[in-house]
C-alpha cells in the first residue's frame, strides 16, 4: 500500500514544474503542499493519477493550487470564473477557497483562471477584461510552457511535436502582448508551468 502510494505522488510531481533540483521540489512538496492539501483535493488528485497517470499532469500541481487559493483569500474574492478544469482540481480548489456568499456574477467578477485551448487565450482576455472587474485578477496557466519561452524561435524544442511548438509560439505571443497591455498590471510568476496574474487597471 505505501508503494502505492509512493507511486501516486510521484506520478503528481507535475513535468510541468520549472524547479531544476528534484530535491528541492520533494522539499516543497512535502513540507508546505501536500501537508496542507485539503482531504478532498488529495482525493481528486489520486483520482486523476489512477485513471489518466501522467496526463493527470494537466491538472495544476498542488503548490500552484495553494499558491491561487491564498491570493483568492487575500483578494476576499466571491465571483470567480473559471475556463478550462480537466479534473477539476484548480476548480475545486478555488471553490474551497471562497467564502460560503460566493458565486460567479456576469460583470462582477472578482478572479478568472483560465487553463484551456492556449490558442484562445488572447481572445479570452478581450472578454474576461468586461466581465472582470476594475482591480480584480486574472490568471493564466502555463505561461512558461516547459521552460521552451526562453529558447529562440529556430530551436526546435520539442522533437517535431507541432502540438507543442505551435503552443510555445502562442505563448511567446501572448507574453509579450500581457507585458504591454496598459489596461492590466502583470506578473509572471515561476510556479508550476508559469501563471501569469493580470490585475485589471481600468
Amino acid at each position: 500500500m505505501a508503494e502505492k502510494q509512493s507511486n501516486l505522488e510521484d506520478l503528481s510531481k507535475s513535468e510541468k514544474n520549472l524547479l531544476s533540483s528534484p530535491d528541492l521540489l520533494k522539499y516543497i512538496l512535502e513540507t508546505s503542499a501536500y501537508p496542507n492539501e485539503h482531504p478532498q483535493l488529495k482525493e481528486l488528485r489520486h483520482a486523476s493519477v489512477q485513471k489518466y497517470a501522467l496526463k493527470s499532469t494537466m491538472n495544476i500541481p498542488v503548490d500552484e493550487a495553494q499558491f491561487l487559493s491564498v491570493i483568492l483569500k487575500l483578494m476576499n474574492a466571491k465571483n470567480t470564473l473559471e475556463i478550462g478544469v480537466f479534473t477539476g482540481y484548480s476548480l475545486l480548489s478555488t471553490a474551497l477557497a471562497l467564502p460560503d456568499d460566493a458565486k460567479g456574477k456576469e460583470g462582477a467578477i472578482d478572479f478568472a483562471f483560465v487553463d484551456a485551448d492556449k490558442r484562445h487565450y488572447p481572445k479570452y482576455h478581450e472578454i474576461l477584461l468586461k466581465l472582470v472587474k476594475v482591480g480584480g485578477l486574472i490568471a493564466y496557466d502555463n505561461t512558461l510552457w516547459l521552460g521552451s519561452v526562453a529558447f529562440p524561435d529556430d530551436v526546435e524544442y520539442f522533437n517535431g511535436d507541432s502540438f507543442m511548438e505551435e503552443f510555445r509560439a502562442q505563448t511567446k505571443t501572448l507574453n509579450k502582448f500581457l507585458a504591454k497591455d496598459a489596461r492590466i498590471e502583470s506578473s509572471l510568476v515561476s510556479i508550476g508551468d508559469g501563471v501569469t496574474l493580470c490585475r485589471r487597471k481600468y
